[in-house]
């Protein structure tokens, strides 16, 4: 029998969005930066059929993270304090959201002194754990499928606070020049 030769292997291009940015020091970085836009609106694709399959619709990506973060460990927040864990510097795009979801009822809030303070409602928090259901059935159970890809995204959460740090240096480094 002859024996086989394998195909001369090519070097896989690059995939991304910005090749005029690709840097001879890192294409890994514009791949990067690539598959988190597509990643980024897939998320925010999910996150809003999710909550309207959970019975709230029409809300933007933001409207939905703000409640999740307002549900969170069912604590009052200041509009700060979501501003900083949610690492948004224009706290007025918070604010309107917030607006937003307490003309729904699903936040309210307290004034304690000059501190205005947000809460998710009992309804708030209803749709919360409906979203919560269906995100188990509908992605949850797809993880199951493979027992390594839990691990993985472990990891890739861990980059993903490295990236966020150095994308924030490299922010505060551009806004001085």
């Amino acid at each position: 029998m002859p024996s086989q030769k394998s195909a001369p292997s090519k070097s896989v291009s690059p995939i991304v969005s910005s090749a005029h940015l690709v840097s001879p020091d890192s294409a890994e970085m514009s791949e990067f930066e690539f598959g988190l836009i597509v990643a980024g609106n897939a998320f925010h694709r999910w996150i809003i059929h999710c909550m309207a399959a959970a019975g709230l619709k029409d809300l933007t990506p933001l409207d939905v993270l703000v409640l999740h973060h307002v549900t969170h460990r069912a604590r009052d927040k200041r509009l700060a304090d979501i501003c900083f864990i949610m690492n948004i510097e224009d706290t007025h795009l918070v604010n309107y959201a917030l607006k937003k979801l307490q003309g729904l009822g699903v936040v309210v809030s307290q004034k304690n002194g000059k501190e205005v303070t947000y809460a998710a409602t009992d309804e708030g928090r209803a749709y919360v754990q409906r979203y919560r259901e269906i995100r188990e059935s509908c992605l949850i159970d797809a993880l199951k499928a493979d027992d390594g890809l839990n691990r993985d995204i472990g990891e890739l959460a861990r980059l993903l606070r490295v990236l966020s740090g150095m994308y924030d240096q490299a922010a505060r480094a551009a806004a001085s020049l």
